[in-house]
């Protein structure tokens, strides 16, 4: 099928855009049924409850960052890095990339509503979250089939599920790291100090009882970096460990937090290199959480350094690697999904592949 305009739509999480914004915005995040697994009503009282609760404080974190989120503008920063990629990758078909949102503008909806209007041929929805979760890429192609389907979007659709170790993506992670480590040479740190800590957000251990492959596919993604590494001279095998931040709620969260790994840091009278595996743009979890929190607490327990690699961002590994994503993607009768490269029959599936398709979706078999 001879494809002349081509759409590809990269969804991310979103973030408030004023002070105003952040009650709302948390209050679309907790409604969000893969959230809080709650009956409807429920689910909602207790969502307005918690944006109502945390919003002080939220505001409190966004004042660090100027009073919002910068999410959106780096993600239009990526999108425009790929639609220029994109054309030199393939100057016969016109592409345009959109960036959808999931819980602040701009909205599945909107967004949905402007690709229907540009009449694509094809559209490709590739999530910015390079491990699968039912709380982030299953949440968000949801809401984009449901509104697709709202506004008549009858062009095909390729979907990309999950991308833990494509290649160019490990190595943009690679390149931030080694460009780190270089310096630490350069201050006379030796390698036996340094400890590479790779940080994702943190899930309770039940969503990943009932399948849910993101913490199978964070593993995946930091030994992938971690044996892609070029590091400076002598510091080959370099100790890196996997833990997680941004725990919410009670309910027990996977593997070592970061809190605790920078506590055994501490005991060993080392210093860390973290790099936020799971996050490729900058946002509050990044530059407040990382930068200016955990920042504080290992100054507190008496690490020997701290160091953060910064986000992908529009690192030019990186948005080769979302375009080889889009490449392959567009070769593909079924969604792009790393779980289906695996041999193991009791290996976790990515809940994408049997999402139900709307009018315009198109799926093999």
């Amino acid at each position: 099928m001879s494809v002349s305009r081509r759409a590809v739509v990269l969804f991310n999480l979103g973030g408030p855009d004023s002070p105003a914004a952040v009650r709302p915005f948390l209050y679309n995040l907790f409604s969000d049924k893969a959230i809080l697994s709650l009956p409807l009503l429920p689910r909602l009282f207790l969502a307005w409850l918690i944006a109502r609760q945390r919003a002080p404080k939220a505001r409190g974190i966004y004042a660090e960052m100027g009073g919002k989120s910068p999410i959106l503008e780096e993600t239009r920063r990526q999108a425009a890095a790929l639609e220029q990629a994109l054309q030199r990758q393939d100057s016969a078909c016109q592409t345009r990339v959109f960036v959808a949102m999931r819980y602040w503008h701009p909205r599945a909806r909107e967004v949905a509503q402007e690709v229907c209007d540009w009449q694509p041929d094809e559209v490709v929805l590739l999530p910015l979250y390079p491990q699968y979760s039912t709380t982030t890429t299953q949440s968000s192609l949801l809401e984009w089939m449901a509104e697709a389907s709202r506004a008549g979007l009858q062009a095909r659709h390729r979907t990309v599920c999950c991308w833990p170790d494509e290649a160019h993506f490990l190595r943009a992670h690679c390149e931030g790291i080694e460009a780190c480590l270089q310096q630490l040479q350069a201050e006379g740190i030796a390698p036996e100090q340094a400890v590479l800590l790779f940080s994702a957000h943190g899930l309770p251990e039940s969503v990943i009882r009932r399948g849910d492959p993101y913490q199978a596919q964070v593993e995946k993604s930091c030994a992938g970096v971690a044996a892609g590494l070029r590091p400076p001279p002598g510091w080959d095998g370099l100790d890196w460990r996997i833990c997680y931040q941004s725990r919410v709620g009670p309910m027990g969260g996977i593997g070592t937090s970061l809190d605790e790994a920078l506590e055994r840091v501490s005991a060993e009278g080392k210093g860390a290199v973290v790099v936020p595996i799971a996050f490729v743009s900058e946002h509050s979890e990044t530059l407040v959480e990382l930068d200016i929190e955990y920042r504080a607490v290992a100054e507190q327990k008496g690490l020997a350094f701290y160091r953060r690699v910064p986000a992908l961002g529009t690192r030019p590994a990186f948005i080769e690697a979302l375009a080889a994503l889009v490449a392959q993607a567009v070769r593909e009768e079924a969604p792009l999904c790393a779980q289906e490269r695996e041999t193991d029959p009791q290996r976790l599936k990515c809940a994408v592949l049997s999402l139900p398709p709307f009018a315009g979706e198109k799926r093999d078999g």
